[in-house]
């Protein structure tokens, strides 16, 4: 499964490279639109390779979606949060109540300590 993942990988590389290779022509992209360019008194505009343009384009819409993802999974791990601490809090009183069975029991405190460590 390992291999198949590298295979699949380095198509994916190969197929960058060919794009990279085929769109090396350097093309103008501008910032802003001329009149509001012109107000401004700079020129937003800057000449770049295509392959340049459309790697950004990828690589923007990447974290536009990571992050996307990581404020919608919020409730997700707050839920988790909150059972885990809900988890450890019925533990220890489960814990506690054993150990207050084997004292009432009349079990020695050392092996109801041993117990509990288990």
């Amino acid at each position: 499964m390992r291999y198949i993942k590298y295979l699949f990988l380095l198509a994916i590389a190969f197929c960058l490279l060919i794009l990279a290779l085929a769109n090396r022509s350097s093309v103008q992209i501008k910032l802003l639109p001329e009149e509001l360019a012109a107000y401004l008194g700079q020129p937003f505009s800057y000449e770049l390779p295509l392959f340049v343009i459309i790697f950004a384009g990828i690589v923007v819409g990447l974290l536009i979606g990571f992050v996307w993802e990581w404020l919608r999974e919020h409730k997700h791990r707050a839920d988790a949060r909150s059972q885990k601490r809900e988890k450890e809090k019925l533990l220890r009183e489960v814990k506690g109540i054993k150990a207050q069975t084997a004292r009432d029991k009349g079990q020695d405190e050392v092996l109801a300590l041993l117990d509990n460590a288990t």
